[in-house]
């Protein structure tokens, strides 16, 4: 099905629907009130709502950063969910507000949602990873979902009730191989099920909603994918295992069985391959660098301070650590421009499905999440050596302890020698560029 391109760079992870969009091709069987929801979003996009300016979306996020940071220790010590920062990020209408205004929610686009990731890592690792998760569930609804009268109404109730959704694309033995499933969808009829050993499904339990990959049929191949999304009603979670990590201890990434069924109307309507490529893998790894420089640049304040103070009791004199701050400094200012680059090269893309396919677009963003990564570690690694044993210690004002903990888990967040390994075949199909600023 054809889906609506983005009107400008602001929307652009959030296609425009227009009232043709929204008059689909079939109803929803046995879903009448779908139907009229449908019907009633016909109404909401002819009143032309304007979208909520951007300085008043980061004033909002800055309050929910707030409330993350006072709680982020006390997550990080039991290894809980951040519900204080979700309740804000409610209250605040963060969670729908990359849905577009003709389904009730603010149109942000791509550039705002990965600052409000960056403003969140700043204060708590695990809210902006949740954070960045539930906005890269989010985008691929809006834009693969656009022609589906059942996505729609759930946009418009994400929107109305800033309803929290997991992702689960990690399965059994397959780990961080996310194009490959093994449990299939059962269909019956108007109906199907599904029933997935999930390994990893960061705040499943918490979550009103979990959208899941799964093989499109029990005889197809483990690549032919598609991706569905089942709210709370539909599904049930038996833990599998707990969650007892290093960092990023609020992500509460446990592992459950998913025993899901719903309507098959609920199966997006293109395939997960094509989502994959031009919305989860470039979208997660924006909104995840967001989140790691937001740590870096935590971890960059605190070294600072702490430089600061000690040049201060010495009387001007200044530490012998100071010269890692300057390479904190720089490893977040290339890793500020490489983000903001790879946010700009999106949005010009985004209205091209064909650009979103090259490989040249595909390398680059996988890459992003390689080199962001990296130098995300590197930062947070010289703010220690800076500060020596007073970052060290996790009992003082300039502790980066938690910050590098949280860190070292984005290398191995779907793991960087995967994603170098996949690239090695497609990297010698395309050569050095022919010039620096072309």
């Amino acid at each position: 099905m054809s889906r609506p391109m983005p009107a400008n760079a602001r929307s652009a992870v959030t296609p425009s629907i227009t009232a043709e969009t929204v008059t689909l091709q079939h109803d929803v069987e046995g879903h009448p009130h779908l139907v009229h929801e449908a019907r009633r979003g016909i109404k909401i996009a002819t009143t032309k709502l304007p979208s909520i300016p951007s300085s008043d979306l980061m004033n909002r996020a800055q309050k929910v950063a707030a409330v993350a940071a006072e709680h982020a220790a006390a997550v990080d010590a039991a290894s809980r969910f951040p519900a204080e920062t979700i309740t804000a990020a409610r209250v605040e209408r963060l969670l729908g507000a990359a849905i577009p205004p003709e389904l009730g929610g603010e149109g942000a686009g791509i550039g705002e949602v990965v600052d409000i990731c960056y403003s969140l890592g700043r204060s708590c690792a695990s809210s902006a990873m949740i954070y960045a998760m539930h906005q890269t569930k989010i985008a691929c609804l809006v834009r693969h979902g656009a022609a589906s009268t059942w996505h729609q109404w759930l946009l418009r109730k994400i929107a109305t009730e800033q309803l929290l959704l997991a992702s689960s694309t990690t399965e059994g033995r397959s780990g961080g191989d996310v194009r490959n499933s093994a449990a299939p969808i059962e269909w019956h009829g108007s109906k199907i099920t599904l029933e997935r050993q999930a390994t990893v499904i960061s705040y499943g339990a918490a979550a009103d909603g979990i959208v899941t990959t799964a093989r499109r049929s029990a005889d197809a191949a483990s690549t032919d994918q598609v991706l569905v999304a089942f709210l709370k009603s539909d599904y049930r979670l038996k833990r599998l295992n707990g969650w007892d990590a290093f960092g990023m201890r609020g992500t509460c990434s446990e592992g459950f069985t998913l025993i899901a069924s719903g309507a098959a109307e609920q199966v997006l309507p293109v395939s997960y391959g094509e989502i994959h490529r031009q919305t989860m893998m470039p979208v997660a790894h924006l909104t995840w660098s967001g989140a790691w420089a937001g740590i870096a640049a935590s971890a960059v304040d605190r070294a600072r301070a702490f430089v600061r103070k000690a040049a201060y009791g010495a009387g001007g004199a200044v530490p012998p650590g100071a010269a890692h701050v300057t390479r904190a400094m720089a490893s977040l200012r290339t890793l500020r421009s490489l983000i903001a680059a790879a946010v700009q090269r999106f949005e010009t893309a985004s209205a091209d499905p064909t650009a979103l396919e090259t490989i040249d677009f595909q390398t680059s963003m996988n890459m992003l999440k390689v080199n962001a990564s990296e130098l995300a570690v590197s930062a947070v690694m010289s703010a220690m050596q800076a500060t020596g044993l007073s970052g060290y210690r996790n009992d003082g004002e300039f502790s980066i302890g938690r910050q590098l903990r949280d860190i070292l888990s984005s290398p191995i967040m779907i793991s960087n020698d995967r994603i170098m390994a996949n690239l090695a075949t497609t990297s010698l199909l395309s050569g050095p560029p022919q010039s620096l600023c072309g």
